[in-house]
């Protein structure tokens, strides 16, 4: 006797298969290559050149998309997403450039189910800029343990200058990179997670003290959160150090960190130009 398929995963089969013929969409789930999805989002009210989510997005799927092993598809996650669990759950990694994005994690139980099931099996997870906070501190609970670092509530703090930057030595996500100045709106006094084991990243003196603004995390769960807090400004992309670090950061979350050189972060000037 055959057995019958349920309705659900009548409709499941369904959906995967038209969103693997879609744009934006992985071409395939079984070549061997690691799944990663890049979000982006609309424009959040910050003036033309700022908050660039989707053409940030742009810019780092060209940088990785000629990685070997590594499969990159480039969503808008926009509000409604209805389709958004389904593209996390069919991805072996997430970056998350989007607006407030703990509130954004939470606004969708459906949604925050699949990052936490990501984060369950080990997933890669990276988010930059403002997909590492909320404003609210309602909005920032229970995602600290998503990506390590979080930036919100009363007290969040954030600064816009010029600062110099201080990567660490000797991992794979600096490798290339050396001390750097650059202006950028830096989040500071950020609320880390205590669990796993967290190394700074990149580090700014920022009123009188030293501040983590990058970080990586190695989550209890055995995978691996990227959190950068800078990209405010669109033209930042152009520095070659913030490329390479946020690349590297991104691979180094999806266990793809090249064991003895830096990634290659060149990049055509057309995909960094802001139309």
């Amino acid at each position: 006797m055959k057995k019958r398929l349920s309705l659900r995963c009548v409709l499941a089969s369904a959906l995967a298969a038209t969103m693997a013929g879609l744009p934006g969409n992985f071409a395939s789930a079984a070549d061997g290559a690691k799944k990663l999805l890049i979000i982006g989002d609309k424009p959040d009210g910050h003036p033309k050149t700022m908050h660039e989510f989707m053409a940030g997005a742009n810019v780092l799927t060209a940088l990785l998309k000629n990685i070997d092993g590594l499969e990159v598809a480039m969503v808008n996650g926009k509000e409604p997403w209805p389709d958004g669990p389904e593209r996390i759950r069919r991805a072996d990694g997430v970056v998350i450039f989007v607006s407030q994005g703990a509130k954004w994690a939470q606004s969708d139980a459906r949604r925050y189910e699949a990052l936490a099931q990501l984060a369950a099996r080990g997933g890669g997870i990276s988010a930059l800029h403002w997909g590492i906070g909320a404003v609210e501190g309602k909005d920032i609970e229970g995602d600290q343990n998503r990506i390590g670092g979080i930036h919100g509530g009363s007290d969040r703090k954030h600064i816009e200058l010029e600062a110099k930057l201080i990567p660490v030595e000797n991992h794979p996500i600096t490798r290339g990179v050396r001390p750097f100045e650059i202006k950028d709106e830096f989040y500071y006094q950020l609320k880390f997670a205590q669990d796993g084991k967290l190394t700074p990243i990149v580090q700014a003196e920022l009123d009188g003290a030293r501040e983590t603004v990058s970080w990586a995390w190695e989550r209890p769960d055995g995978g691996r959160s990227f959190g950068f807090g800078m990209l405010h400004f669109h033209a930042n992309w152009n520095n070659a150090a913030y490329r390479r670090i946020v690349a590297q950061g991104v691979l180094w979350t999806m266990k793809l960190d090249e064991p003895s050189h830096e990634v290659d972060v060149s990049v055509d000037d057309n995909v960094l130009e802001l139309r």
